[in-house]
């Protein structure tokens, strides 16, 4: 889904199955809204600003109906968007570091987002930054906010123990995003993976650690389902 290619290897400069060809750095699949109801997305992490500025110029060129997203994206990306991007809505998030570009869709369905703790917060507004529940010691008391939800991403590190409460309470589908987030043997992250991966609560997927995109566009498919 991200954008980018083989160092070193010419793409180019003729369209084709691969995708859209932009200079020496990147494929573009143009296509991909269209075929999954997700959309290609640049991954700002590694790329200068000229080349993320390009992928996101190019891919509002070609679906100008959507907008375009960068994710990982530093903050001088973050701060020049506006400028060089004059007539469309801009939204630029230094938390999360994603960037869209073109004015966002009209929301549909229910996605809540619930957070172990302050520090998942980056991860979980990449996700979706729609809601952050902070520590299960207030986790019955958004009971039914969690229960009013179509799917609920929970986004914890540490002993990554709470997607697994939280599966435990509701009915909707629940993806577990676990954190880089946690001392020693945490092992940037692998702990609250192996214990999400481990859990014996039913109906909780899990993706990979930090991945907060990756658990977005998973329930954005979910809701898609729901609401076609």
């Amino acid at each position: 889904m991200p954008t980018g290619g083989a160092p070193g290897v010419p793409f180019g400069t003729e369209a084709g199955a691969a995708g859209v060809p932009l200079g020496e750095f990147a494929l573009l699949d143009v296509d991909r809204r269209r075929r999954t109801g997700v959309p290609e997305v640049v991954y700002g992490e590694g790329k200068t600003p000229e080349q993320i500025f390009a992928l996101l110029a190019e891919l509002r060129a070609r679906d100008p109906e959507a907008p375009a997203l960068a994710t990982r994206c530093p903050a001088d990306v973050l701060d020049g968007a506006a400028n060089r991007f004059p007539g469309d809505a801009v939204n630029a998030d230094h938390v999360a570091g994603t960037l869209a570009v073109g004015a966002l869709p009209p929301a549909r369905g229910n996605v809540l987002v619930v957070t172990a703790g302050t520090t998942d917060l980056k991860v979980a507004r990449e996700c979706a930054a729609t809601l952050a529940v902070a520590g299960l010691g207030r986790l019955l008391s958004r009971l039914d906010d969690l229960r009013a939800a179509e799917c609920v991403v929970v986004v914890a590190g540490m002993d990554g123990a709470l997607p697994s409460v939280v599966a435990g309470l509701v009915s909707a589908p629940v993806i577990g995003v676990p954190t880089s987030v946690g001392y020693g043997v945490a092992a940037g992250g692998l702990a609250a993976a192996a214990s999400m991966l481990a859990s014996c609560s039913p109906g909780l997927v899990v993706v990979n650690i930090d991945n907060g995109f990756g658990a977005a566009a998973h329930a954005a498919k979910i809701i898609y389902a729901v609401h076609r």
